[in-house]
C-alpha cells in the first residue's frame, strides 16, 4: 500500500523536473526571440511591466507593484526607463486627481506584438516537428497545467482580478 503513494510522488517529482527542463529551455528561446525584435534593451523585470499592463491597461503604480510583488520605488523605476524609451506612458486618471494610470504606448503595444510573434514563430517550428499525439498531450498537459495554476491563485485568476479600484501609489 506504501509503495503506490511513493510511487506517486516520484511521478510528481519526474513531472516538476520535466516542466523545469521545459521551462528553461523556453527561456533560451524567448531570449532569441527578444534579440530578434528589437534592439532596444528591455530586461525581464520591464518585460513583466509590459505584460501586466497589456493585461491591465490603466492601473496604477501601487496595483502593478502588488501584481509584480516589488516596492514602490522599485516599480516607479522601471516605469521611468519604460517610459524613456517610449513603451509606457503616465496618464492623469479620470476618477482621482491624485492618482496616475499606466498606459502601454503604441511603440510599447508594437513591441509586444512583434515578441509574441516571434515567440510563436519559434514555438511553431518545434511544434510542426512533433508527431500529432504529441501535440495533442502537449495541449491536454498545457491546458491541465494552467487550470492548475488558476486553482493556486496564479494565472487567469490574477488577469481576471480588478485592481483599478486599488489606492494610488
Amino acid at each position: 500500500m506504501d509503495a503506490k503513494p511513493a510511487a506517486s510522488h516520484e511521478r510528481q517529482k519526474e513531472t516538476a523536473r520535466a516542466a523545469r527542463e521545459l521551462i528553461e529551455l523556453l527561456e533560451v528561446l524567448w531570449e532569441r526571440g527578444r534579440d530578434m525584435v528589437s534592439s532596444t534593451p528591455v530586461s525581464a523585470s520591464q518585460l513583466r511591466v509590459l505584460y501586466s499592463l497589456d493585461r491591465e491597461e490603466g492601473i496604477n503604480l501601487r496595483t502593478l507593484g502588488e501584481v509584480l510583488g516589488s516596492t514602490p520605488p522599485s516599480v516607479s523605476r522601471l516605469c521611468d526607463r519604460l517610459e524613456a524609451l517610449g513603451f509606457v506612458q503616465r496618464l492623469p486618471s479620470p476618477v482621482s486627481r491624485r492618482e496616475l494610470e499606466l498606459h502601454l504606448t503604441a511603440r510599447g503595444k508594437a513591441y509586444l506584438r512583434d515578441l509574441r510573434a516571434q515567440r510563436q514563430e519559434a514555438l511553431l517550428a518545434v511544434v510542426a516537428g512533433m508527431p500529432p499525439s504529441g501535440r495533442n498531450a502537449l495541449l491536454k498537459g498545457l491546458t491541465s497545467f494552467q487550470d492548475a495554476l488558476g486553482g493556486a491563485g496564479l494565472g487567469a485568476a490574477q488577469r481576471n482580478s480588478s485592481p483599478k479600484d486599488a489606492r494610488s501609489a
